[in-house]
């Protein structure tokens, strides 16, 4: 199986917009090789006569009747944010987009 490399770290950081020391890409880089290793070991039992799972136990969704109730106006769901600007919550701008 490939290894991860230093470089795939630094570039997963950087998608992700995490800045990492020298010393958290070393260790990552060794964390997803076992990470990897872990799932071919995996990928090598799961044959054809295994079935997929999501979960160890058997669940079912559990619906409830979906029932309409009263909603907050718009000026109470405002009412405690930190900032709001034309009827809108206000939030700082992440991307530096203009």
């Amino acid at each position: 199986m490939p290894s991860i490399g230093r470089d795939e770290v630094v570039r997963l950081a950087d998608l992700a917009r995490i800045q990492l020391t020298d010393d958290e890409i070393d260790r990552l880089a060794g964390e997803f090789d076992a990470i990897m290793d872990a799932v071919a070991s995996v990928s090598e039992v799961a044959t054809q006569d295994v079935p997929a799972t999501s979960h160890p136990i058997p669940m079912t969704n559990v619906f409830r009747e979906d029932v309409v109730t009263e909603t907050l106006t718009q000026e109470q769901a405002l009412a405690a944010a930190p900032d709001a600007e034309d009827g809108r919550f206000a939030v700082p701008q992440i991307l530096g987009e203009e």
